[in-house]
């Protein structure tokens, strides 16, 4: 149950840092930024196990929390961009 918990703390935080960097009209409410960081943090500590070597179990570090909000902010950049095409 903690570890479960932590995610959500790591989502919270990774996903509101994701939304403060990238500019624009993201929406969504605190679920939403909750959602993008724990998906961010899955995309990123893929991302970085395949190209740094990074474990998921590093996820509760610093490295961890950077590499979530370097996963949102892809995933936020592949969404504005999603959304500009539609239009």
């Amino acid at each position: 149950m903690g570890t479960i918990i932590a995610y959500i703390v790591i989502g919270l935080i990774g996903g509101a840092i994701a939304k403060a960097i990238l500019p624009g009209k993201q929406g969504g409410g605190w679920l939403a930024t909750i959602l993008l960081g724990i998906a961010g943090a899955l995309l990123g500590g893929f991302l970085g196990g395949l190209i740094f070597n990074v474990s998921y179990s590093d996820i509760f570090s610093v490295s961890g929390l950077i590499f979530s909000v370097l996963g949102a902010l892809l995933i936020l950049v592949i969404y504005g961009w999603m959304q500009k095409r539609k239009a």
